[in-house]
């Protein structure tokens, strides 16, 4: 069986975005983003609401593969190999190694029982969802030494969960990973 992470970097104040919608938080370094690739690697799927998805596009594009530094064209292929459902009632289509679904509780309780390893979930309203139905296992938060002072959470608005910490470690660039597991 699958176990679901929702994995995001954070502000210190808890927050995804700022309050503009931009990210506002510092661009992975070699060795933060080196973390991140080998994460990337280890998942079996990729679930993403269409905002999170939108912004990973990005690293579809092939010539993510051949441009800009190792650190990142590594992501680049790992990202463009790992399968990703989309969770969108408004796009039309998806790009490569993606599928669109509107259905994230049915499809995500099949697929965690279909699928052996880790399941990276990205977006806070899927997450919402997600955790409302008690499928998110683990919450990863990449808290970086900045305040937002606003914008978009974490956690969503009106989202309550008990939580157990299962521990935490210093990364690159001031990060901490936060990892917390619901109680219970």
């Amino acid at each position: 069986m699958a176990k679901i992470v929702y994995s995001m970097l954070t502000s210190l104040d808890g927050y995804i975005a700022g309050p503009d919608g931009d990210i506002g938080l510092p661009v992975p370094e070699t060795e933060l983003h080196q973390h991140f690739n080998d994460i990337m690697r280890q998942t079996s799927v990729v679930l993403a609401g269409r905002r999170m998805y939108e912004m990973m596009r990005f690293w579809d594009s092939p010539d993510r593969e051949t441009g800009a530094t190792e650190v990142e064209r590594d992501f680049a292929h790992a990202w463009r190999e790992t399968p990703k459902i989309v969770f969108s009632t408004t796009l039309r289509q998806v790009g490569h190694n993606a599928k669109l679904n509107s259905d994230a509780e049915t499809t995500v309780r099949s697929l965690k029982s279909q699928t052996d390893g880790l399941i990276i979930l990205g977006g806070a309203d899927l997450a919402a969802s997600l955790a409302r139905a008690g499928l998110v296992d683990e919450y990863r938060l990449y808290m970086h030494p900045v305040v937002l002072g606003g914008g978009k959470p974490y956690f969503q608005s009106g989202l309550s969960l008990t939580l157990k910490p299962l521990g935490a470690k210093s990364l690159a660039q001031g990060v901490t990973l936060m990892r917390y597991a619901p109680a219970g």
